[in-house]
């Protein structure tokens, strides 16, 4: 508890430490960002997601000195660091500077961050309606956290990391901000039934992925109608089938995952021949190996 009140309050954010904290961030991100390995990790959900930068403006603001010195710190540390993650990312990426597109969103956050900033500080006079300032990002948090545990689900222990981040973060939120025992209360309530509702949209909308493998007349050579069979042997991933189309006005064969993994697909014929591949489940994408 004492390094949640530390964390939450108990730090002297001074502008070179600010400017320093910017600067790693966004070079963190961008790294993330251009490593393969750490696709579909909780390392990379940073450069995609809220969860890490919301704690950050938390951070800062219950750690500065007044509503103006929060507002600035806010702007200055979103306004350094986050041209700094597509700067980076130029020379890696085929969009070139034409990245910077992408900036247009984040830099209307950073322009918001000054009137979240200055607003934000009034938590700290510890009054039980400044949980309805914090409200709003606890609801953000709880948002992320479905999507991470979708995600999760579906590839564990796969972005993990990222929802313990916004669980954390909305509890220490409340619990190193507020002394107030009518705060606290209110605000450990909201935790729960964000949360609770966050979980429930996981479970009754779990991620799926339904991609179509094979079309006839496709690159794979492969010619699929009612008359085939199509079989999946491996990890408990889904299913597969083959369906008719009214897009391709054609028939095609589809999968239905319900998880990322390896199996092998095999594909019969109505003369009993037989083909295979060994395929690979990802969140947004499929790799085919065919056997043989």
């Amino acid at each position: 508890m004492k390094v949640i009140k530390k964390m939450f309050g108990g730090l002297e954010l001074t502008w070179p430490k600010l400017i320093i904290c910017a600067l790693v961030a966004g070079i963190y991100t961008a790294v993330m960002a251009i490593i393969s390995a750490a696709e579909y990790t909780s390392f990379a959900d940073i450069s995609i997601s809220f969860e890490c930068w919301v704690l950050f403006g938390i951070l800062i603001i219950v750690n500065s000195r007044s509503e103006i010195d929060s507002a600035l710190k806010c702007f200055v540390f979103f306004l350094i660091s986050q041209p700094l993650v597509y700067l980076i990312q130029v020379p890696f990426s085929d969009m070139g500077w034409g990245l910077f597109g992408y900036y247009k969103y984040w830099f209307i956050w950073t322009i918001l961050t000054l009137p979240m900033g200055y607003i934000g500080y009034k938590m700290k006079k510890d009054k039980w309606w400044g949980v309805l300032i914090l409200a709003p990002m606890l609801l953000l948090l709880a948002f992320h956290a479905s999507g991470f545990l979708k995600q999760t689900i579906f590839w564990f222990p796969h972005h993990l990391l990222s929802l313990l981040i916004c669980v954390f973060t909305m509890f220490a939120s409340v619990l190193g901000i507020f002394e107030n025992k009518k705060a606290k209360t209110i605000g450990l309530a909201l935790c729960g039934v964000f949360l609770a509702a966050a979980v429930a949209l996981a479970l009754v909308q779990p991620l799926r992925y339904e991609p179509i493998l094979f079309t006839n007349g496709g690159s794979a050579g492969v010619t699929v109608d009612d008359t085939y069979e199509a079989t999946l042997e491996g990890d408990d991933i889904g299913t597969v089938a083959i369906e008719w189309m009214p897009e391709l006005d054609d028939w095609a064969l589809k999968g239905h995952f319900d998880h990322a993994g390896k199996a092998r697909l095999t594909l019969t014929a109505p003369d009993g021949s037989e083909k295979q591949w060994d395929i690979s489940v990802y969140p947004d994408y499929v790799d085919y190996e065919p056997v043989g």
